[in-house]
């Protein structure tokens, strides 16, 4: 099946194990809810989604619990959680969802992109959308090249959230960045003025700059005077000029 990007969000299939996940979780998490944790955390993230209040050792001791016993799950399966959780209000279930995806994403084949692509779009912020573009997005453009024209798309793509994954998903090839669509990927979008996009920008040429500082400097020599000073200083924060 191709990757398709348009039409409706990505249908929840039926899943037993789902069902369990769903049902631990509901469970486990509003138990160990903190109003006073909910309301600093709301604010901190700029009231993009409701809280429980469950800070992150608490939360995932009671993902552990949840997932005890479980088997692992097939695609069907993580599609299944990840829409699910997304559907809930609360933050924490959103956070469950990308725990789970990256621990099971080998799992998931091409076909699993829009499904990631709801994610990074439907209450995104950068809590839930980093992780997505390099623990998700980019093992999956790793493990099928013919992804990279749907990151192409992306990378031009009015929606910041989509850009900044696309700028984001090589964050851990190290030395299997594709270079060219890196560089490519920071010129198309050097003049964008989102914030959210001009700092991704900067954190992927600093990450690659840990690989190939030259590449990195040689690159901002020749064209740094495209970018916003935002966009340069994050690059060039960990080599210098």
């Amino acid at each position: 099946m191709g990757v398709t990007e348009d039409g409706p969000p990505p249908r929840v299939p039926d899943s037993t194990l789902a069902d369990t996940v769903l049902e631990r979780l509901t469970a486990a998490y509003p138990s160990a809810a903190d109003p006073g944790q909910a309301d600093a955390m709301r604010a901190y993230m700029k009231d993009v989604a409701p809280f429980l209040g469950l800070k992150t050792p608490v939360r995932r001791a009671l993902s552990r619990t949840v997932e005890a016993g479980l088997p692992r799950p097939a695609e069907a399966d993580c599609t299944a959680v990840a829409l699910r959780c997304w559907a809930l209000p609360e933050r924490e279930y959103h956070y469950f969802a990308v725990d789970y995806l990256r621990r099971h994403v080998r799992r998931c084949s091409s076909d699993f992109l829009p499904v990631t692509r709801h994610l990074v779009t439907t209450v995104p912020w950068w809590d839930t959308v980093d992780l997505l573009a390099a623990h998700v997005v980019g093992p999956l453009v790793a493990a099928d090249p013919a992804l990279t024209a749907v990151m192409d798309r992306w990378s031009a793509d009015a929606d910041p959230w989509l850009v900044r994954t696309a700028l984001l998903h090589q964050l851990r090839h190290k030395e299997r960045t594709d270079t060219e669509r890196l560089f490519g990927y920071c010129l198309r979008q050097s003049g964008h003025p989102g914030f959210f996009v001009r700092k991704a920008i900067g954190w992927a040429l600093r990450e690659y700059a840990r690989t190939d500082p030259d590449a990195v400097r040689g690159f901002l020599a020749r064209e740094g005077d495209r970018f916003a000073p935002l966009s340069v200083r994050e690059a060039l924060r960990n080599i210098g000029a």
